[in-house]
């Protein structure tokens, strides 16, 4: 029977990705060796770094001077790297979720924050509009994408002349935007890119230096930008996994062909929820609806049957679609890499236990 992968992450790669990754465990370069066991300082992966900076560039038409970093840590690590490097005396934060509010708080530990609007008070079903951000601040930090809500920021936020941060873990290489408008993007690898192991960074080097306090040497932007994340041993295998899915991602036609698969497979599976007889969306404005993770439930007439459907779509393949405790219900996670096919079979799925 085949699977169809909805985990949240660590989450679908493509087979290509696969394929070429498992490859060079075996045998890396024509090298003789696994890429398990080569020096990080081996002009044959030094190709490799240099090509994934170029195709992340390239992708994403990253202008000059900015910088591509690969760090370990995860986002979770940049919670607390970005107001390190960038906070002075405050930072505007919008609060859409559970790594918005980790982020917070990782920030008051180096200077006043002001969280300039919250969607908590409704479980964060919702993207806060109309919110003013402070002249004054630093940077203003977001998370463009909510994976455990399902909501998503798809448009880059006018905040005049305020520094711009984003952690785009999940929808990073889904859709387009204007590098030149950020000064920091930053999203752990194990959505949309590679395995876990691994965190993308872009920083404008214009940006860095200047915080008063001082910098543990491996936690300065700009220890990895003059070392070109060769300060210590990076994650040589999740680099190498992501250096073939930007490969892949640039075969298949780059972002803006990505873009508009990710639409039409989200559309599909949101117009099966919104005219089932049986489930709804949680995220109720379609504006704020995440095309990355479709997070839906039970309507309340037919909560009992929870535990069933679960069990049905286990057995018809479906893969990693129990929705977070925060939220409950469902939730399937549309990456890139995730055929249409299997979108098309959860929506069988669905309609086929509702004749049930």
């Amino acid at each position: 029977m085949k699977k169809h992968n909805f985990y949240a992450g660590p989450s679908i790669l493509s087979q290509y990705t696969i394929k070429n990754t498992a490859a060079a465990v075996l045998d890396f370069a024509d090298m003789g060796l696994s890429i398990l066991e080569i020096s990080h300082r081996s002009k044959q992966f030094q190709a490799v770094i240099d090509e994934a900076d170029a195709l992340v560039k390239e992708l994403l038409d990253i202008p000059a001077g900015y910088s591509v970093l690969w760090l370990g840590g995860g986002a979770s690590m940049q919670f607390c790297m970005a107001p390190m490097n960038l906070l002075n005396k405050k930072a505007g934060y919008l609060d859409t979720g559970v790594w918005a509010s980790k982020a917070i708080k990782e920030a008051r530990l180096f200077g006043d924050v002001d969280v300039v609007a919250s969607s908590k008070d409704k479980n964060y079903n919702y993207i806060p509009k109309d919110y003013v951000v402070p002249q004054d601040c630093d940077y203003f930090h977001y998370t463009s994408n909510n994976t455990i809500y399902g909501t998503e920021i798809r448009k880059d936020p006018d905040v005049g002349n305020v520094r711009l941060v984003a952690d785009m873990s999940s929808d990073i290489f889904s859709r387009k935007f204007d590098v030149s408008k950020y000064d920091l993007i930053y999203g752990g690898a194990q959505k949309n890119l590679a395995p876990a192991g691994v965190t993308l960074a872009i920083v404008r080097d214009e940006a860095l230096g200047h915080v008063d306090r001082v910098l543990p040497t491996m936690l300065d932007y700009r220890t990895h930008v003059k070392k070109g994340s060769m300060f210590n041993t990076p994650p040589v295998l999740p680099i190498y996994a992501a250096l073939q899915t930007l490969r892949y991602y640039k075969e298949v036609g780059g972002v803006e062909v990505l873009e508009k698969l990710d639409i039409a497979k989200a559309e599909k599976l949101y117009e099966a929820i919104d005219s089932s007889r049986m489930f709804v969306a949680t995220v109720p404005n379609h504006e704020d609806r995440s095309i990355m993770n479709v997070c839906f439930v039970m309507k309340p007439e037919y909560a009992e049957l929870e535990k069933a459907f679960l069990e049905f779509a286990d057995s018809k393949g479906m893969v990693g679609i129990k929705g977070h405790r925060d939220v409950g219900g469902f939730r399937a996670s549309l990456y890139n890499a995730l055929p249409m096919e299997s979108v098309d079979a959860l929506v069988e799925c669905m309609k086929e236990f509702q004749k049930k």
